[in-house]
């Protein structure tokens, strides 16, 4: 669970990283600029549901199994790259945001599961 936790603090520093260079309107590589974010996204937001599970039941040894971890993804997947590019301009659909999305869930569920 510490690896976790490493991983969680470090994918938010650069997440907040990222989004300050947005901000200051530097450039940055195409990947990064467009997909970077998509893959901090699952690790950081189930990291936070686990969290909150934890704390909520008090029970430290809980771990979000893989249906759930899926089902998050596909929520994400769904509203991200389906409902919202039809309504917002700044939204696009892109498989290889769902890709990353899917392995940033995977890379959470096997860091899970580490001591």
């Amino acid at each position: 669970m510490k690896s976790l936790k490493t991983v969680f603090f470090l994918f938010c520093l650069l997440f907040v990283a990222l989004q300050t260079l947005y901000f200051l309107e530097q450039p940055l590589p195409d990947f990064i600029n467009f997909y970077l974010a998509d893959f901090l996204c699952m690790p950081i937001v189930l990291s936070i549901c686990l969290f909150t599970v934890q704390f909520l039941k008090k029970d430290k040894t809980l771990r979000l199994n893989l249906f759930t971890v899926l089902s998050v993804f596909v929520m994400y997947a769904i509203y991200f790259e389906v409902i919202l590019p039809p309504l917002h301009w700044r939204y696009t659909a892109d498989i290889i945001d769902v890709l990353l999305y899917l392995i940033g869930s995977f890379l959470f569920y096997l860091l899970q599961k580490l001591p």
